[in-house]
């Protein structure tokens, strides 16, 4: 939808179809290099917005192994453009014998090689699959870039997709950078100087294009307004595979060098207006849209029940079914959308809601509570149910979920007694299971890590007087190491284990 929105006035402008295609096909599609890692450094790659992304970067991954093999159709002879079924054919032929040849004969090459070779022998495979597969497109007449990108397709479908990424991932971030300063240093900045008012006005248009059209059909899929700005945000720019296009088709003299040159300078503008609009979003219309749009929360319909769980992930899940089997009622809340959409298929009964919110506290009767269960991971949002909770419910027992130390603290200093911490007692018994296996007695292991819970938990008590000052807790931590090697030295001379262990 984007290539045509983009095309049409393309076309009207050159009157020519196959340079419309071209273009608009190369300048709807976005980084996908940049948008999963902006997405994962902001923890959004699992929101509904983040995989909507990630799906669209995928099929226009797809949809380049296409436009790269009919690139070559559109070579101009002479005045005409040589445009022919037979060409197409003949493409499309060679990729579907490389595809299908190439799953049939890697497998067994990379056997043979982790069979006979080392780990360096394993790495130069991979890369000889892939320049190999490049060298033999060129060779047929079509782009090597298009090799290139069906040899790794292939490799990542085999079954040794792990360690090839393995083997390759130290060499990731260079060859993707050793590309963009590639492309950088192909850039004419004299263009710029020249033409900057229509090169700045092209790259702002080309992104009001691609957030106009994401946005709308984001909304018409049912995708809420915040939902719908933010993926329409992260896929306005365009990305790296339209330098690869222009390139090649710049080499198959099908757009001139001074054409493709300003579009490869208009796709490299919108990359670096892109940042800027993430930041932009954050500072100004997230904050914007929060404060002037009133989350749609569920509304609670039930009579007050003996215990709210806010929070139903891992934690909230499992303490909910002890509880049903117990015949104890719950009330659950969750602040996660698409957690709420998950644990609604299961079958379960939850609301979506916002415990900071005083209001959804007293619709879910908390007044009426016996305990309120603090499940949530999120360290800042606990805090603040747990404030909310100790203004205006102070009669109500808090049992937490702590994901850190830390976090820990900061509850402890709320009056909350009841803390449970991520991973503690799971640890535990990982290290209680590991001394077994290597051999040391069910009852030393047993004191031991009971020795180890009951210091710990003494440590994390006497810490939280000094928590916030840094040098006298790491003082601590260090004097409290010493303490429990003396008490298990201590403990197992008093208890000294079986003879046949000497």
């Amino acid at each position: 939808t984007t290539a045509l929105v983009i095309g049409i006035p393309v076309y009207l402008y050159l009157a020519q179809a196959p340079l419309a295609f071209i273009i608009g096909i190369s300048a709807a599609m976005s980084s996908t290099a940049f948008i999963i890692q902006t997405l994962a450094e902001r923890n959004e790659l699992t929101t509904r917005y983040g995989r909507e992304a990630f799906a669209i970067l995928l099929l226009q991954d797809l949809a380049v192994i296409v436009l790269l093999a009919v690139l070559p159709v559109f070579t101009p002879s002479g005045a005409t453009v040589h445009f022919g079924v037979p060409e197409i054919v003949r493409s499309l032929g060679l990729i579907a014998v490389i595809v299908v040849g190439g799953r049939l004969l890697l497998r067994h090459v990379f056997r043979a090689v982790v069979r006979f070779g080392d780990r360096d022998i394993f790495t130069a495979a991979a890369l000889l699959v892939v320049i190999g597969t490049a060298l033999l497109m060129e060779q047929a007449g079509l782009s090597m870039p298009l090799g290139a990108f069906i040899a790794g397709v292939l490799l990542a479908d085999s079954e040794f997709r792990h360690e090839i990424g393995a083997q390759l991932d130290p060499f990731k971030g260079l060859l993707l950078g050793l590309f963009f300063i590639a492309v950088g240093m192909s850039v004419n900045l004299g263009l710029l100087q020249d033409h900057a008012p229509v090169l700045i006005g092209v790259a702002a248009g080309l992104m009001l294009f691609k957030f106009l059209v994401l946005y709308g059909i984001s909304r018409g899929t049912g995708n809420n307004h915040d939902a719908a700005r933010n993926l329409a945000i992260s896929m306005a720019a365009g990305g790296e595979f339209a330098f690869v296009v222009f390139d090649a088709a710049r080499r198959y003299q099908i757009l001139d060098e001074q054409m493709a040159e300003m579009l490869t300078l208009v796709i490299a503008l919108t990359m670096i207006f892109s940042p800027v609009l993430f930041l932009l979003n954050d500072r100004f219309f997230a904050r914007w849209s929060e404060q002037r749009t009133e989350p749609e929360y569920d509304h609670i319909d039930e009579p007050g029940n003996p215990v709210v769980i806010f929070g139903f992930g891992r934690v909230g899940q499992i303490v909910s079914r002890i509880l049903h089997m117990h015949g104890i009622r719950f009330t659950a809340l969750e602040n996660n959308p698409t957690q709420v959409d998950f644990v609604r298929r299961l079958g379960n009964k939850i609301y979506y809601g916002d415990a900071t919110r005083l209001e959804l506290l007293h619709s879910a009767k908390a007044a009426q509570a016996k305990v309120f269960v603090l499940a949530i991971n999120n360290i800042e949002t606990s805090v603040r149910v747990a404030e909310l909770l100790r203004r205006h419910y102070p009669h109500i027992p808090i049992y937490a979920r702590a994901h850190n130390r830390l976090h820990s603290y900061k509850l402890m200093d709320l009056k909350v007694e009841v803390i449970y911490r991520d991973t503690f007692f799971s640890s535990l018994m990982l290290a209680r299971d590991i001394l077994r296996g290597l051999g040391v007695p069910a009852q030393e292991t047993q004191r031991t890590v009971d020795m180890f819970r009951v210091h710990d938990e003494n440590l994390l008590l006497r810490q939280h007087a000094i928590y916030k000052d840094e040098s006298a807790l790491i003082e601590s931590t260090l004097k409290s190491r010493a303490e429990l090697q003396s008490l298990f030295e201590s403990d197992s001379a008093e208890n000294p284990g079986p003879t046949d262990r000497d």
